[in-house]
């Protein structure tokens, strides 16, 4: 983004959005697409984007093509081209808007459900698919990328993420334009995980560059969050010693914002923040997942109506920075995205069962050599039999 977020440290009253019957959190944007020119925590630092007509419209169709291209994805799954699937919907607007926040020079920890924030770092959309086909573990280069390998172990990218910033401390990367900063992607079910509170101390003590971002999206799988915290996620940072900021997950004006002016602090030698990002997962879990088991078809409805794609598409219709064709022709774009992918992921391998044995010891093991020698016999006894 060219212009982006700016924050100022001052005493004043919180976020606006308090007024409303949402949560207190920071919100630039109403769920019904109305501007809120500025907005402030509670630290007192206030909010706001500059954004041009461009970076709007760019924002729009960022959220759309990630959306399009995660549910051809889910649909990819399904046919039984793919082993499994996270969906991101109804995140778009907390990946995108902290995605865009990102500098070149930032490093991102993600967990398995960040391809929105995947795309805005420039990787081929086609590489997490190769990841859940089982053809290989990724395929991006995550120096080139500036954005780690998907982490299926709930939480341990945080001490990864912590471990990396406590070493841009210990090269002196801190300070100035060109200082590096850390993310660390995680679900609110994670926060329960001791990688994560681990992660908290010590990049607390050694003061690390790192913001710690969290999706709330109300469910650790089918496990509400009032089953999870008796306090909202983001006060759990009070006890850490260092900042921790709610947004409106669903806002992706708020989410660039908060993201930014975080990472600049980190960037600065302020130390970590957790930053909240209050949204809700549209879809299951994962494909495995069956969703109407734990939670009701109403609560969807509500949360529908908060959705970050259409609360973009209000405002810009409302301020007349685009017209119907834009729409269109976003839509179209995105519809054409997800066919390619389609006609790539049709072009993989079918992945080597025996593959799964590589790369486990990193000079090999007696143990797992004997293991791959007896699933290859038993794998050779299925050949040239009928499917």
């Amino acid at each position: 983004m060219a212009k982006g977020a700016t924050a100022s440290r001052t005493r004043s009253t919180r976020s606006r959005a308090a007024a409303s019957s949402e949560p207190e959190m920071v919100q630039l944007l109403t769920p019904d697409g109305k501007r809120i020119d500025s907005a402030r925590d509670s630290y007192g630092t206030e909010y706001t984007v500059d954004f041009t007509d461009d970076e709007y419209r760019g924002l729009y169709r960022d959220m759309v093509v990630v959306r399009r291209l995660d549910a051809e994805a889910e649909a990819l799954q399904r046919q039984g081209e793919l082993g499994i699937w996270a969906s991101l919907k109804g995140q778009e607007a907390a990946q995108v808007g902290s995605g865009r926040a990102l500098r070149p020079q930032d490093m991102a920890f993600p967990t398995y459900r960040e391809h929105g924030v995947l795309y805005c770092r420039g990787i081929d959309p086609i590489m997490p698919l190769g990841l859940f086909r089982g053809v290989d573990q990724g395929g991006w280069d995550p120096n080139e990328f500036k954005f780690q390998m998907y982490t299926i172990v709930i939480g341990a990218q945080t001490l990864h993420a912590t471990g990396y910033a406590m070493g841009i401390n210990k090269d002196g990367k801190v300070g100035g334009d060109d200082g590096e900063a850390v993310i660390a992607y995680f679900g609110d079910g994670a926060t329960s995980q001791g990688d994560v509170n681990e992660s908290f101390v010590w990049s607390s003590v050694y003061n690390a560059p790192i913001v710690f971002f969290c999706q709330n999206n109300q469910y650790a799988i089918s496990e509400p969050i009032e089953r999870q915290t008796r306090v909202p996620l983001y006060q759990r940072a009070n006890g850490f010693g260092f900042r921790g900021i709610r947004v409106d997950g669903n806002d992706v004006l708020a989410s660039y914002a908060v993201t930014r002016a975080a990472l600049d602090q980190a960037r600065s030698g302020e130390g970590p923040t957790l930053i909240e990002a209050y949204t809700y997962r549209m879809g299951a879990h994962t494909t495995s997942d069956d969703p109407t088991r734990y939670r009701l078809a109403n609560e969807l409805e509500e949360w529908q109506a908060k959705d970050p794609i259409t609360r973009l598409g209000t405002y810009l219709r409302e301020q007349k920075l685009v017209d119907e064709d834009f729409f269109t022709t976003v839509d179209e774009e995105a519809k054409a995205a997800a066919q390619h992918l389609r006609e790539r992921v049709l072009t993989l391998p079918d992945p080597d069962p025996v593959s799964m044995f590589d790369h486990v010891y990193p000079h090999g093991s007696p143990e797992v050599d004997a293991q791959r020698e007896k699933f290859t016999a038993y794998a050779a006894s299925f050949e040239g039999s009928a499917h």
